[in-house]
Formats: C-alpha cells, structure tokens, sequence
C-alpha cells in the first residue's frame, strides 16, 4: 500500500503550517510562531508541514507549497515502513492511512512498540493498561508527560479515519 492522496491532506492540516504570503517559511515547532532566520535557529525550527530543520538545511528564502509536499512525502517514509514492518494483517486505505499518519507523530520505534500495533495483529491481545485497540491509541496524548489538548484532537481525527467503513 502506498499513502494517499487523502492522508497527505489530512497529515496536512494536522500539523499545520506557517506562512507569509504564498511562502511556507521557518518556525517553531513548539509554539507554531515564525522564527528569526538571521540568528541561529532553535531546536525544533520546522518548516512546511512538520519537517524538522536538519543541519546543513537552509530555508531562509521559504519554501513553495510543491516543496513542502514533497519534503513531507519524503519524511513519511519512514512512517510507512514501520507501518509496513510491524503490521502483519490486511488493512484497508483508511486504515493503513492513519496508521501512517500516527506512527508518524509517535516516531517509527514507540509505535513498533506500542500495544496499537499488537491489538490489531492479533485479535485476541489483552493489555492489563488499555482494554481495547481504540484506548491504546487514544492513550498518546501527553506531551512532557502532560495531556495536551492538540494530541487529544489528533488522536480523535486519526482514530475516527482508522474505524471508518469505507475504503
């Protein structure tokens, strides 16, 4: 399976963006404020639609939204091989799309680990913490060990996409 076109649009608005004008440009991932590019930039200076800014990058001119879609195309790549590593089960688009989307946000290692993953490859787990699939997912809401309104909301969109019917 590949992502789709639907998931890019929903990963998209769930971690937003930053813009002046037609331009995507640098800003802080933590507060989604526009950051000062002439001084050294801070840890988590993000541009486009979550791509964290590596060493050596330079986007002080901005970047076009084409730009952005591909530099987010290429940072769910390793979101779509953990999804694609760790779930041994047939999935349907939607599902296969949040899945994605999540393990994307909870980087490729915890959601390798999480009890998400063994409720849905194998029916019959039961967690002692989560008593089913949906609380498990529900359950990564906390940022710095606090429950954070913006993860309650994300994870609600990713889990409705996930139980949705239709393909």
């Amino acid at each position: 399976m590949k992502f789709s076109n639907n998931g890019i649009e929903l990963l998209k608005q769930l971690e937003g963006c930053v813009k002046k004008g037609d331009k995507h440009i640098v800003y802080d991932d933590k507060t989604g404020r526009s950051v000062d590019i002439n001084v050294s930039l801070p840890h988590g200076a993000t541009i486009g639609y979550g791509h964290l800014i590596k060493p050596g990058e330079n986007f002080s001119g901005g970047i076009t939204e084409t730009c952005a879609t591909e530099l987010l195309r290429a940072d769910i790549a390793g979101a779509e091989r953990a999804v694609r590593n760790n779930i041994t089960v047939p999935l349907t688009q939607n599902q296969y799309d949040a899945l994605v989307i999540f393990a994307y946000n909870i980087g490729a290692k915890n959601f390798a680990n999480s009890t998400v993953v063994k409720y849905i490859n194998k029916p019959n787990f039961k967690s002692s913490i989560y008593p089913d699939l949906k609380s498990s997912w529900l359950a990564w809401n906390k940022s710095g060990g606090r429950v954070m309104p913006g993860l309650i909301r994300r994870r609600t969109q990713e889990w409705n996409l996930f139980a949705a019917c239709h393909v």
